[in-house]
């Protein structure tokens, strides 16, 4: 059964047009294999509700950024909720992932909808993805720390963007809502938008992948003066927050 889905998924067949039936991108047009999941809307529930409550359910005009895209669900969602006086940057390293979420925002024809086949990071230049040789998976990944990069992990070379730059060169606007999905590098992330954060006080989702990335998150947000509320607990153990999703949340001003 799996080998035959699988030669499904790299058919014609596989980027058959479908209806996402629910969530955040309910509506959308989507394609039918892999991950049929998103067009169910049976992808990772509890986030999606989460998402589909930002600004009390009307986010018309926000600017959002998807760090971790993978195939766009939230991209397009939040484009389709931002509207056409908004601004949705979609970020995606992964080039087989990109082109499935580029081949999605034109089939839904979102041009508010900014992809970039870059990872985002603590500074703008290149660095290199981690795939293990398959590229269809969603846990390709920049290197976590003590990782080295070898042939076993089959590296490709990707571009890195640091999100400030993006800000100070008037490319991006500052977001009300970042999502940050990146397999272990989500503090590098943050570290390059600390401005942009400090600026706009963005609501942000993050979910984590190692100690390191918790660690490192918050450090960067907590004296920014974000509070934590868990929206999809650890799947490894009540007390650590590696395995789960969180929402950050600005409190006060930073000092």
């Amino acid at each position: 059964m799996r080998l035959r889905l699988r030669r499904l998924i790299g058919t014609t067949v596989g980027r058959l047009p479908v209806r996402v039936r629910g969530g955040v991108a309910q509506g959308a047009r989507w394609t039918l294999f892999p991950w049929t999941s998103y067009w169910r809307g049976t992808y990772e529930p509890l986030v999606q509700v989460a998402v589909c409550g930002l600004g009390g359910g009307d986010i018309r005009g926000w600017s959002c950024w998807d760090l971790g895209a993978h195939f766009g669900i939230y991209s397009i969602g939040l484009a389709m909720r931002v509207g056409a006086e908004g601004q949705v940057a979609a970020f995606e390293p992964n080039p087989e992932s990109f082109a499935r979420l580029e081949r999605h925002r034109r089939m839904n024809n979102l041009p508010w909808l900014r992809t970039y086949r870059a990872a985002a990071a603590a500074r703008t230049g290149l660095s290199e993805l981690l795939t293990y040789g398959n590229l269809d998976s969603t846990t390709t990944h920049l290197a976590y720390e003590g990782e080295a990069a070898g042939e076993s992990s089959a590296p490709l070379s990707v571009r890195t963007l640091s999100l400030d730059d993006e800000v100070e060169a008037g490319r991006l606007r500052e977001p009300q809502f970042v999502k940050i999905d990146v397999e272990g590098s989500g503090h590098g992330a943050l570290l390059g938008m600390r401005l942009s954060l400090a600026a706009s006080r963005p609501a942000v989702l993050m979910a984590f992948h190692s100690e390191s990335e918790v660690n490192g998150a918050l450090s960067i947000l907590e004296p920014l003066g974000y509070d934590r509320a868990a929206v999809a607990p650890s799947t490894s153990s009540p007390a650590s927050m590696v395995g789960g999703d969180f929402w950050f949340t600005p409190r006060r001003p930073p000092v």
